[in-house]
Parts: structure tokens; C-alpha cells; sequence
């Protein structure tokens, strides 16, 4: 991703993806001689959403004015959407400003570390829209090899993505980095429609664009999705393997940022090396 984000045109980029991504076959569409492009043509996939392909070709082309609802409703159908992936359509194609600037710092309220620090048993991080660590119990740091910072340091926060992208040993730590990787692409473009306004989030994208081959790999792929609860892989090197429930609690007064909540099942292997890298951290 290069220059500043522009909604229009990456709304003309998604539907473009998607669209390749659809086989005329799962959509029953005829099939005549050899076709020389991947997916749907654009008259086909007009057809099937019941609108011009005049004005799907405008679409496309960034041209996103005054899209009704029935529009974005078909354009999602059609194209096989997911919830997250049709509510990034509708922010792409109805941006909104928000009531404040996106670029100020996001700060962390002292009962909401005073909640991750009560989380016994559990590895616990706070995280921003960027991707930013903002906070965490001592296990939540230790879950991700860094040392808790010390809050009077002034020093700017790490950041997920980074870490995951130009850190080696972030594939260490993560037995399908693959996965990791593409969820936090994935959230990065979502998150990206909901703040169009937030220059240090889209210089994140930017440099990582540059820096990393794999996510500029992934990212042109299209991915979208929000962070949902999910299990994970750990491989961790003081204490070795464990597979950990992730719970995800959002913060309402403070949109974009997260509690990552990381623990396992009483009684089970990963339970108890959790515990033990409690004691180590």
C-alpha cells in the first residue's frame, strides 16, 4: 500500500479480488470457449447482482457515490461475503469521520490495567487499533518473550504487527505463522475502512508494505476480518508448546482497542507450562 488511503479505492480493489476469486461454476454461470481471466467478468457478476454493468464498472473504478443499501446488499450476496468482510464493503462504501481526530494517542484507563492485572492464571495484553501493546500482566509479556515496560519510560509501545512481520522470531514462536500472520493482515485492512483518518495507522500499513515481502503478499490478497475469540498455537522457548483460548473483550469507550485474554483448561498440558512460565516471568 502507497499514499494515503483513499476508501474509494479500495473499495474498487475488493470488489476486483472478490470477484477473481468466483468460478463461474459455483455461481452457475455459462461457460463459453476458453475464458483468459481468473473469476467472474464484470458484465457476468453485474448480471447476477441485478445492476448495470455500466455502473459495476464505476464501482470498480472508484466511483462509490450514494450506493443504496439493496446495491451493497446484492453486491455482498453475490459475492459470497462474509459479516465482517460486508461490513468492510459498507465502510468502504459510506466512510465516516469520527468525532475525534484518529491520530491522537489511545491511553489506557487505570481500571482497565487494574483489570488485566487481576487476571490470574491468564496471559492478558492490551491492544490498540494500530496494533500497539498498550499494556498487560506480567504473563502477557512473558507469553510474547518482551519485557514488561516500565510505564514512566516515555517509550512509544510495541507493535503486534512489527513483531510479526520483521521479527525472525516471531515464526519461533508461532508453529502456523502463516495463520497469525493473515489474521493481523486481515484485522489491519478492516480496522483501516473504520479509521480512514489515522495517518500513523496507514503509514504501519505503508512500512510494512515495504519491509516485509509476506505482508505485502497477503495484504494484496484482500483479506478482512475483525479479532475474534479463537485458539492458538505457542511454541514457546522457555517452557515449549501450548495451545491457548484466546477470549477477546472490546473496549466500548475506546473503539479499536482490546483485552486479549490467553489461558488453557484446568488440568491440561498447557495449564500447567503457562503456570510455570508464570513463575519464570
Amino acid at each position: 500500500m502507497t499514499g494515503s488511503w483513499s476508501s474509494a479505492t479500495e473499495l474498487g480493489a475488493f470488489l476486483r479480488s472478490r470477484r477473481a476469486a468466483l468460478t463461474p461454476e459455483e455461481t452457475g454461470v455459462p461457460v463459453y470457449g476458453q475464458r483468459r481471466v481468473p473469476g467472474l467478468r464484470r458484465e457476468e457478476l453485474a448480471q447476477l447482482a441485478g445492476i448495470s454493468v455500466t455502473y459495476y464498472t464505476r464501482l470498480e473504478q472508484g466511483e462509490s457515490h450514494q450506493i443504496s443499501d439493496s446495491v451493497l446488499d446484492s453486491l455482498a450476496r453475490v459475492l459470497r461475503l462474509t459479516p465482517d468482510e460486508r461490513a468492510y464493503l459498507r465502510g468502504l462504501a459510506r466512510p465516516t469521520r469520527g468525532a475525534r481526530r484518529d491520530g491522537e494517542p489511545e491511553r489506557v484507563r487505570p481500571g482497565v490495567r487494574a483489570l488485566v492485572d487481576a487476571a490470574a492464571g491468564q496471559a492478558a495484553i492490551i491492544v490498540g487499533r494500530r496494533g500497539d501493546l498498550l499494556g498487560g500482566n506480567r504473563l502477557g509479556y512473558a507469553l510474547w518473550g518482551l519485557p514488561a515496560p516500565d510505564p514512566e519510560s516515555g517509550e512509544p509501545p510495541v507493535n503486534i504487527a512489527r513483531i510479526t512481520f520483521l521479527d525472525p522470531s516471531s515464526r519461533d514462536l508461532f508453529p502456523d505463522w502463516e495463520r497469525q500472520a493473515r489474521d493481523i493482515t486481515a484485522y489491519l485492512r478492516f480496522t483501516a475502512a473504520r479509521h480512514p483518518d489515522d495517518p500513523e495507522l496507514h503509514a504501519l500499513i505503508g512500512e510494512l508494505s515495504v519491509r516485509s515481502t509476506d505482508f505485502a503478499r497477503i495484504w494484496a490478497e484482500h483479506p478482512v476480518s475483525d479479532c475474534v475469540h479463537s485458539v492458538r498455537e505457542y511454541r514457546h522457548p522457555q517452557v515449549g508448546s501450548m495451545i491457548l483460548d484466546e477470549e477477546i473483550v472490546r473496549l466500548t469507550d475506546d473503539p479499536g482497542m482490546r483485552i486479549i485474554f490467553s489461558g488453557a483448561p484446568e488440568g491440561t498440558e498447557s495449564a500447567e507450562r503457562l503456570r510455570l512460565l508464570g513463575t519464570l516471568a
